[in-house]
């Protein structure tokens, strides 16, 4: 680890890379890797797969809870779910980074361990082929990622035909509970702390602060253990999409926005709707609630719009067996004019939900 005062202005880009190269996982599939203009990687289908995803210090993470790991491991999660949802596998990352001069190289640090360790633990061979370090006022990630065929026909949004079994692999309503819960508990503490401090009512500016120990979040992530690590270091059943693609899913997705939002987009590209099972959905509330029942009667709405788990939403013709992870929890059905999208027991599910950064976000850093 690099000593606490040595930042990125003090040691220059050169000397970082130096310092985060090592840190990075290698990919199998890299027949050259990082050190020249661009990286060659195989791809003995010809064919790949590539997707990319920015976090952005505001409204994508805040220092004031998640660790540098945290941020490594969730970058590679995020662009890697999106890969799998292809039916692909994850061969290779490229990833760019722009900090503050005042960074600390040890941050730096920290997210090429995050990235390594997520690709260990979760998609073994796949790894960093290069990227770029720059200078920014925020703190910002750029991954793009790469997927291998296999020589099987990626899985596509719009396949689902009425009468297909919809399913899930993965976890619903955590992430969307932890965030709930780093916003009523960590940031509480900076909302009295502004309050207090302000001197002026009209003020509309956020207040910027720095936290880069993640001190906030720590007590939250303590007592709160499940569902803080599924919002800061989500872990995505990535072998399933392969799973998925193999054992014949005719749609499928990253439920990285919302159940509903999601959903919605499956049956939008693919002409029909889809109905969740209302037994299924409570099934998975009462599972949310036995994790950590700090969240009540609200699990059934983290279930349906929490967002960011990462898990795989995928459609399968109702004679093919569901590959091992994959649960059912609805139906695809025809569409029927002035019929909702998605409904939940044959009824539309109302209140607003999903992830939405233009949105949601409120302009702090934090």
């Amino acid at each position: 680890m690099s000593p606490p005062s040595d930042t990125l202005e003090s040691v220059g880009e050169v000397e970082a890379l130096k310092r985060i190269f090592p840190r990075l996982p290698a990919a199998a599939s890299a027949l050259l890797g990082p050190g020249d203009d661009a990286a060659v990687i195989s791809a003995p289908d010809a064919r790949f797969v590539v997707t990319t995803d920015m976090m952005i210090h505001g409204p994508d993470f805040r220092l004031a809870w998640s660790t540098p790991h945290d941020l490594g491991w969730k970058a590679a999660v995020t662009n890697l779910a999106d890969v799998a949802a292809m039916g692909a596998r994850p061969s290779a990352l490229v990833v760019a980074i722009a900090a503050p001069l005042d960074t600390p190289v040890a941050t730096l640090e920290g997210i090429a361990d995050g990235l390594r360790d997520a690709c260990a633990a979760l998609a073994p061979g796949a790894g960093v082929v290069g990227g770029d370090l720059s200078v920014s006022r925020t703190l910002t990630l750029a991954v793009t990622a790469f997927g291998d065929l296999d020589g099987r026909a990626p899985v596509v949004r719009s396949g689902a035909r009425p009468g297909d079994v919809v399913a899930v692999a993965g976890d619903l309503g955590r992430a969307g509970a932890g965030i709930w819960l780093l916003f009523d508990r960590a940031m509480s503490s900076v909302a009295t702390a502004s309050a207090s401090a302000s001197s002026s009512p009209t003020t509309t500016s956020p207040t910027v602060t720095r936290h880069p120990d993640a001190t906030l979040g720590r007590a939250v992530r303590h007592h709160h253990p499940a569902l803080i690590e599924a919002q800061l270091a989500p872990t995505s059943p990535l072998h399933a999409g392969v799973a998925a693609a193999e054992g014949g899913a005719t749609a499928m997705l990253d439920v990285s926005d919302g159940l509903v939002l999601d959903a919605g987009r499956i049956a939008t590209a693919s002409g029909c709707s889809i109905d969740f099972s209302h037994a299924a959905i409570e099934a998975e509330a009462a599972a949310l609630r036995a994790v950590d029942d700090v969240i009540g009667a609200q699990s059934r709405d983290f279930v349906l719009c929490g967002g960011e788990d990462h898990a795989l939403l995928a459609t399968f013709a109702p004679s093919v067996p569901l590959p091992a992870g994959f649960r059912r929890i609805g139906v695809v059905l025809e569409r029927a004019a002035g019929h909702p999208l998605v409904t939940v027991g044959g009824e539309a599910y109302v209140k607003p939900g999903g992830w939405d950064p233009f949105s949601d976000w409120n302009g702090a850093e934090g």
